[in-house]
């Protein structure tokens, strides 16, 4: 019986036939997200992918990033010994503890790393109500 999961491992190898598969469709995008006195600043790895490829949506207290890029090598341009492509797809929705400012985010991308600095919301202090 251990032979035989030693056998099926090897088809999940990096090179193996099932390696494409192995991450499914899309993979979770991980966030470093800071809080601030007046704001979160979220810091997210999206190697090889552009500007363009990215959508970010901030709606009441969630934060979603999504990502998706066409990838491929081609190698021997004029008869193919290997062709492989591959579309990459990331995604992820987090909570954020306070209300930001939507109309006030920024965001940049350098180097296939995505700041995202959202302001928080300003808030009223609470107010007493007297029950009559």
């Amino acid at each position: 019986m251990s032979r035989q999961f030693d056998d099926a491992s090897q088809e999940w190898r990096s090179d193996g036939p099932f390696s494409g598969l192995s991450m499914g469709a899309f993979e979770p995008i991980a966030v470093d997200l800071v809080e601030h006195d007046d704001e979160f600043v979220a810091t997210v790895d999206l190697p090889g992918f552009e500007r363009d490829e990215v959508d970010i949506r901030v709606t009441d207290h969630t934060l979603r990033i999504e990502a998706e890029h066409e990838e491929s090598v081609d190698e021997e341009e004029e008869r193919y010994i290997r062709h492989e492509r591959r579309h990459k797809a990331m995604h992820r929705s987090i909570r954020l503890p306070d209300e930001v400012d939507k109309d006030n985010v920024k965001a940049r991308m350098n180097n296939g790393v995505l700041t995202i600095t959202l302001p928080r919301l300003e808030t009223e202090e609470a107010r007493r109500i007297d029950v009559e």
